[in-house]
């Protein structure tokens, strides 16, 4: 695998792509994420396309970086909403993820994002940091906010998970 740099400054060593099922259920939703951060894996190719990627975690806790830029843009020259709610249901959704126990999965239910601020090319590079709120055993509920270098905050959400048995992953392929 060639590595790939998801914005300036983020390289994912072993580039992007998926990871097998077999490691997948190897580990807890925290260890798998950790050693997503560390490069023992590829980055998901969505943070290539959309140019952010998983910097930190803990236990119900995620961090993103990401960089908004012109392939962004909605037609009024501002970044497109969607490209915010993307980076907020990463964080979202990995924040839960690191609650997962061996052969727990989960998936996203509902979400809702409110945008605060336009973001543009110039708003430069933000962070998203998820949160758990509650861990049930069949739902859990997280909340994120991106902002910008000075704290601004540029979007929050809030997202509603799913939680099942990992077999029922893709059929345990």
């Amino acid at each position: 695998m060639t590595s790939v740099e998801l914005f300036p400054g983020y390289v994912a060593p072993l580039g992007v792509g998926t990871i097998p099922y077999e490691e997948i259920v190897k580990y807890t939703g925290l260890e798998f994420l950790q050693r997503i951060v560390d490069g023992h894996y590829p980055a998901p190719s969505i943070g290539a396309r959309m140019n952010f990627g998983l910097v930190e975690v803990s236990e119900g806790r995620a961090v993103f970086r990401g960089l908004p830029g012109q392939r962004h843009l909605n037609p009024l020259g501002t970044v497109h909403g969607g490209w915010a709610a993307t980076v907020l249901d990463s964080a979202l959704g990995c924040a839960i993820h690191t609650t997962m126990a061996k052969g727990e999965a989960y998936t996203t239910a509902e979400f809702k994002v409110n945008l605060t601020r336009p973001i543009t090319p110039k708003t430069g590079e933000v962070v998203c940091e998820g949160r758990v709120v509650h861990r049930g055993r069949t739902l859990a509920v997280s909340e994120a906010t991106l902002k910008d270098a000075d704290g601004k905050l540029l979007a929050m959400g809030t997202e509603t998970c799913a939680i099942f048995p990992v077999e029922r992953l893709n059929g345990g392929r």
